[in-house]
């Protein structure tokens, strides 16, 4: 099992920086998920700032929310 998402920053970009539990920090890239379905409404520069940590994972004002093994596991580390 991956480690779940303790903390998380919007960037201007379309990545996310993420802290998981156990305080490694890596950055997801939202940008291939805003064509898709829902995720289109992230677009929305507001929407996509409202992102934050909820139960292990992540999720929008809007109830998006993503798995946390698909941010783990895409994610790249930061050093």
């Amino acid at each position: 099992m991956n480690p779940r998402v303790a903390d998380v920053k919007p960037n201007q970009d379309f990545t996310l920086n993420l802290t998981f539990k156990n305080g490694e920090k890596r950055v997801f890239d939202m940008k291939p998920y805003l064509n898709i379905g829902r995720f289109t409404e992230l677009k929305d520069k507001t929407l996509f700032s409202s992102v934050i940590p909820a139960l292990g994972s992540i999720q929008w004002q809007n109830g998006l929310d993503l798995c946390p093994d698909t941010l783990y596991e895409e994610s790249e580390r930061l050093d």
